[in-house]
């Protein structure tokens, strides 16, 4: 137990320390850590202005990762994310240049206005922790996140990301509007301030590593990996879904419990790690019957049935 404290004590300070540039959001906050810890990709589903960017920058600082961002358009080439290769004529030779990829801490910024060509570069970095140019593969630093934006369908240029992609992130989020208050608070929090300045470096991408080890090692009962199982097999036997979570889905709603069991002190996972991180984990990764939109049926409201319907058995 002792290092799942200690865990717990670290994780509490890179909240309070990325908290400090984000007001109100933090079960979006946790979220996002809770990802990072069980190396998974972040997708966060949002309109323009609500702190996407504020919040890939400050866990940036917070986990003391190399950042970098790519503000995706149509024009946006494959090449200027993963990199190219130029000949040098001195050595005959044809020397690589990495792309805004090869970072910890990638902020794919609006990544549905991109071409299915460019998104498929960002795809294998994502899947593999390298990326390929002229036949020779570069391996990408790590810890290696992807905090991925996309703006909501219908929006001006944007196209829907492919199902393969969308099954690539482990979670989806949404910030959305603050409330007023904490849109009063925020206004008066930043009179003449850059909130980013105040965050800090908590821990060293050495330590976060550790932490995420120590994430790998939470048990898991396998009572707990049946309740796992028979909750995504519930989206595949559903009449209102056509495409159910796949086995990656259970791979990551397992992944990021043990990191929700472990930001408690714990050193094994119980079914209130799961509950809360269901929807979020699993929703992106479903495709529901046609009008199912239009008889107000949503991905959402179909896990939360799905959950009050499995039962769990009592564990910890």
């Amino acid at each position: 137990m002792k290092e799942t404290q200690k865990g717990n004590i670290a994780g509490r300070r890179v909240l309070k320390s990325v908290m400090k540039a984000i007001v109100g959001k933090e079960q979006v906050v946790l979220r996002v850590f809770l990802a990072i810890l069980a190396r998974g990709h972040i997708l966060i589903e949002d309109i323009p202005g609500v702190g996407k960017t504020t919040l890939a920058i400050a866990f940036s600082k917070a986990l003391n990762l190399e950042y970098s961002r790519v503000q995706f358009t149509p024009d946006v080439l494959p090449s200027d994310v993963t990199g190219f290769s130029v000949f040098n004529k001195d050595t005959g030779t044809m020397d690589y240049t990495p792309g805004a990829v090869l970072c910890n801490l990638f902020l794919a910024d609006e990544l549905n206005r991109a071409t299915s060509r460019t998104q498929s570069a960002l795809l294998e970095a994502m899947e593999e922790g390298q990326v390929t140019v002229d036949g020779t593969s570069h391996v990408i630093p790590q810890p290696f996140i992807v905090i991925a934006t996309q703006n909501p369908v219908g929006a001006a240029g944007t196209q829907m990301l492919p199902d393969s992609q969308m099954d690539r992130f482990m979670v989806r989020l949404s910030l959305g509007y603050p409330k007023p208050t904490d849109e009063l608070s925020l206004l008066k929090r930043k009179q003449g301030k850059n909130l980013l300045d105040l965050v800090e470096a908590v821990v060293t991408q050495e330590e976060l590593e550790e932490m995420c080890t120590e994430v790998d090692r939470v048990h898991v009962n396998p009572d707990i990996l049946s309740y796992i199982v028979a909750l995504v097999n519930k989206t595949r036997n559903h009449p209102d879904i056509i495409l159910g979570a796949s086995p990656r889905a259970s791979i990551a709603l397992t992944s990021i419990s043990k990191a929700a069991a472990y930001l408690q002190g714990r050193d094994y996972v119980i079914p209130g790690d799961i509950q809360p991180l269901f929807v979020d984990t699993i929703a992106h990764r479903l495709v529901l019957r046609p009008g199912a939109d239009h008889d107000r049926i949503t991905a959402e409201n179909i896990l939360g049935d799905i959950i009050n319907s499995v039962k769990a058995l009592k564990i910890g």
